[in-house]
């Protein structure tokens, strides 16, 4: 059908096979990850990269204005009248869009960079649909309302989701059936240059070094207010900004003598520039439109030879962190000592760091993640073109696993991994919530700062085995754990030591035996133990029951001390020496990039699948196993048929405040019940950043909501011990992990009990394998 006041009207020419990319970013804007993408993908598809529509005054009718670009790209820009209302508009871009693709008779393939494009395009009846995700398009500055529902109907209609940058995948990860992770490449070719060899280009020639570069898309991302400061810090430096301006006016823009805006250059042109500065600067913003980006420029600034300093973005962090000539700094003098020391460095260092950039870059190269990408297409199209030939539409096919394991905590990863790498099982991972790593989940907040959801996890351990088996997922940063109580005004070391003791009481104790005999002096004999209140007042007495005990137990277990179990208090023992680490394990470490990147090394396999926000009893039809593994509530699994067991809950109240630091650890306790919450955490005592703000966690003890902590009483226990028979006798089902087995673990012990639950059910497997195989011979 001839297209809507086309000037040229006729039938377009019959394609092999088509790509139409929706795209919200201008073609000769900035070139980014979908030119590189798109211009690649050429060479097996006919690509239409269709752009967002433009309103012009003089239109009167919808019409498409196309223009072919180098290496076959067809552009294709909507072409609106100025007052066309919203309906409207959709109604004109399906129309447009079916007069495109009239006569196509080949594949075609619906690429999308945006949600906003889908509603309009999908009746065209595309044959595979790719959603290439590379920004949280929902944070960005001026979003539609209605983004994030959009990009959910996107992720249900998509038969392949990619991914960005590793941040993105992670927050995605699960919420599709084929999502992968492409972080974007580089073209090595395009940006190693030599310096003696190309001009430096008119623009910045007669700037005086030394020269510190930007380019790319200058917006709400970019931290102004940084760049404005580390420019008045060093007034001889000049500060090069090249790209457009964009959402953000001109007048935002902070104007010195040595800041110089030189505005939009081709792709062409950037490395001519690149290559005459003496470091790249990525002043991004620590704010919502910055928490998943994974910047195109760090890869290509390292091709160009130059050292880069950026502010902390997780991707940029993640990926290139460790490396000699990129540094991470969090505000104006961070950054200026960063770039003196990579400008002071002497030539045999700057070759190391190329050399390092070699290596680093060996595998980031366009050409090699683009074709990864087409053989992921084209596979797609073979199996659509085989159901086609069959005669019916491709249905989504029955899924089955050998085993599904609900729960993506530290049980049911750690199950997961051995059972796929141990057993050589397909594993299927679902969990309710939008996230893996359970109750250790960490993520940067909108400070950037590594928090953890659901309060503080402190890794320590005393086996080699459970060290060294999680340390094949992560490294690892020293750390040993102190917490403090605050105490009739005084912040004083928790558990109860020697020098507790002296601040309070305003003793003098200077060996463990003075120590221990005080603490023998206020003990009480509360006859035989039964009791939380009997286990401590047995060991430091009244006063410090009072004190530290007492009112923070009320708080945390909504029950007094003498109704707990005497387990409760074992856990915080007092001491008589001056050791204020909370724990004293041989193995006391922090993973270095946090939990949840830990966890997403453990479930990268190609064995296993992992679905987050999908609970076990709203399950896919089709999807099938032979053996369940359940990290679970294990009242849950049952219906509740004997009753609900009873669980302590929390809730957490998280703030950034706007100072360095807000207390002299990582953890302060508040043990007076006029207080509402139990304890402050503060994140980076954990994790070693160094930020101008620092992020807190207030946790509130609460009746409902998450089950986190089993309440240890005879009743509890005994109803317990009767849903324990009934797990007993499901034979085909393994119960594995804190909620599961109704009792409180360390994060060490859950590993400890995952890892021996393993052993043991491939033992039992391989028994029954042994069995069958001599039942069949002696037939």
């Amino acid at each position: 059908m001839p297209r809507p006041s086309d000037p040229c009207p006729s039938p377009a020419a019959p394609r092999r096979s088509l790509l139409v990319c929706f795209s919200h970013l201008r073609w000769n804007l900035v070139f980014q990850r979908p030119q590189h993408i798109m211009t690649r993908l050429q060479a097996q598809f006919d690509v239409l990269y269709w752009e967002e529509p433009q309103r012009d005054p003089a239109c009167h009718a919808p019409r498409l204005e196309r223009s072919v670009l180098d290496g076959g790209v067809t552009r294709i820009v909507p072409v609106l009248p100025q007052a066309i209302d919203p309906a409207a508009e959709e109604e004109a871009l399906g129309e447009l869009l079916a007069g495109e693709l009239a006569g196509v008779t080949g594949p075609r393939v619906f690429w999308y960079y945006t949600p906003m494009m889908l509603d309009f395009s999908i009746a065209a009846g595309p044959d595979l649909v790719v959603y290439d995700c590379m920004d949280e398009l929902a944070n960005f500055a001026f979003a539609p309302a209605d983004i994030a529902a959009r990009e959910e109907r996107l992720l249900a209609r998509a038969d392949m989701v990619l991914c960005g940058g590793r941040s993105l995948y992670e927050a995605r990860a699960g919420r599709h059936h084929n999502i992968h992770c492409f972080p974007s490449g580089v073209d090595i070719a395009h940006f190693a240059r030599d310096p003696g060899a190309v001009l430096d280009p008119e623009d910045q020639a007669r700037l005086p070094g030394p020269r510190l570069g930007f380019y790319g898309v200058i917006d709400e991302r970019m931290d102004l207010a940084l760049l404005e400061e580390v420019a008045r810090l060093r007034p001889g430096w000049s500060f090069v900004m090249v790209g457009p301006v964009v959402k953000i006016s001109a007048e935002d823009l902070p104007r010195a003598p040595n800041i110089h805006w030189l505005g939009r250059k081709e792709y062409g042109a950037l490395p001519d520039h690149a290559v005459h500065w003496d470091a790249a600067l990525m002043p991004f913003a620590i704010n919502a439109a910055t928490r998943f980006i994974s910047p195109t420029k760090t890869p290509e600034y390292m091709a160009s030879g130059l050292p880069v300093v950026s502010t902390p973005i997780a991707d940029v962090v993640e990926t290139y962190g460790g490396l000699a000539s990129i540094r991470i700094a969090a505000d104006a003098p961070g950054f200026v000592a960063a770039c003196e020391a990579l400008l002071g460095a002497d030539e045999e260092t700057r070759a190391a760091w190329r050399e390092e950039a070699r290596a680093c870059l060996a595998d980031k190269s366009w050409d090699a993640i683009v074709a990864a990408i087409a053989r992921k297409l084209q596979n797609a199209l073979i199996v659509r073109r085989v159901a086609a030939m069959v005669g019916s539409p491709p249905a989504p096919e029955p899924r089955h696993y050998d085993v599904l394991v609900v729960g993506a905590g530290f049980a049911g990863s750690v199950m997961a991994e051995r059972l796929a790498e141990g057993s050589g099982r397909s594993v299927l991972v679902i969990d309710k919530r939008d996230h893996i790593g359970g109750n250790a989940h960490d993520h940067r907040d909108e400070a950037g700062i590594l928090v953890h959801r659901y309060g503080p996890h402190i890794f320590h351990t005393n086996s080699l085995e459970i060290f060294r088996y999680l340390s094949r997922f992560t490294e690892w940063r020293p750390y040993e754990h102190r917490v403090q109580a605050a105490v009739e005004g005084q912040l004083v070391p928790m558990p109860i030591n020697r020098t507790t003791l002296n601040m309070l009481y305003g003793l003098d104790l200077s060996t463990e035996e003075e120590a221990a005999a005080h603490l023998e002096s206020v003990a009480c004999d509360p006859g035989e133990i039964r009791s939380s209140r009997d286990q401590v007042v047995s060991q430091v007495g009244e006063d410090l029951y009072a004190k530290f005990f007492e009112g923070y137990t009320r708080k945390q277990w909504g029950m007094d001390p003498s109704e707990l179990d005497k387990s409760v208090a074992a856990r915080v023992p007092a001491r008589t020496n001056t050791d204020d680490r909370y724990f004293t394990d041989s193995f006391q470490h922090m993973p270095a990039k946090g939990y949840t990147a830990m966890f997403a090394r453990m479930l990268d396999h190609p064995d296993i699948e992992v679905m987050t926000g999908q609970s076990f009893a709203d399950l896919p039809e089709g999807i099938t196993w032979d053996h369940l593994v359940w990290t679970g509530p294990i009242d849950e699994y049952f219906g509740y048929r004997l009753g609900k067991l009873p669980y302590r809950s929390l809730r957490f109240e998280h703030e950034t405040l706007p100072r360095e630091t807000a207390q002299p650890v990582a953890v302060v306790n508040y043990p007076d019940e006029a207080v509402p919450y139990t304890r402050i955490t503060e994140y980076k005592h954990l994790t070693g950043q160094q930020a101008p703000v620092t992020s807190i966690t207030r946790e509130y003890p609460a009746d409902e909501g998450d089950p986190y902590y089993p309440i240890p009483n005879d009743a509890a226990q005994e109803t317990y011990r009767r849903y324990a028979a009934l797990a007993k006798a499901c034979e085909d089902v393994t119960f594995v992990g804190r909620l599961a087995t109704y009792r409180y673990y360390n994060m060490d012990q859950i590993v400890g009990q995952a890892l021996a639950t393993w052993r043991r059910l491939d033992a039992a497997w391989q028994r029954a394998a042994a069995a069958e195989t001599e039942m069949v011979a002696a037939e």
